[in-house]
């Protein structure tokens, strides 16, 4: 019974961040600043999704047009991909360490993430808008 307590009690200190409205464009507090940031990666993640899916459709596109011994457009763009996640987790790891073990580790971590993201979501529409 204290269990229950003690997670209900626990539960209540992640709730006032998502139970009210936060106006990221005037965050101060950190748990504020934290979830814009996490908020402005989602963001970038969807796009992100949307860009990659069109890459795909035309790498698949390119592939189509090819002889199957030259086929590869897909599988450069998927393996690519799955790099550039490493690569963005990694990165976006090291640049947390400015704050280490602070509360401040995650935003850092989200903003570059965001921010590698977009990047990245500028590239894939290059890929999938060739003719």
């Amino acid at each position: 019974m204290l269990g229950r307590i003690v997670a209900v009690g626990l539960l209540g200190f992640a709730l006032p961040v998502a139970a009210q409205e936060v106006d990221c464009a005037n965050a101060e507090a950190q748990v504020e600043l934290t979830y814009c940031a996490e908020q402005d990666w989602n963001a970038a993640d969807k796009a992100l999704n949307a860009a990659y899916k069109d890459a795909v459709a035309a790498a698949k596109e390119i592939d189509a047009g090819l002889d199957a011994k030259d086929q590869g457009a897909l599988d450069y763009l998927k393996q690519a991909q799955r790099d550039w996640i490493k690569f963005r987790d990694d990165a976006c790891a090291a640049e947390g360490y400015a704050m280490h073990g602070g509360t401040g580790e995650p935003m850092l971590i989200y903003g570059c993430r965001a921010r590698l993201t977009r990047e990245r979501t500028e590239g894939l529409y290059y890929v999938g808008s060739q003719d």
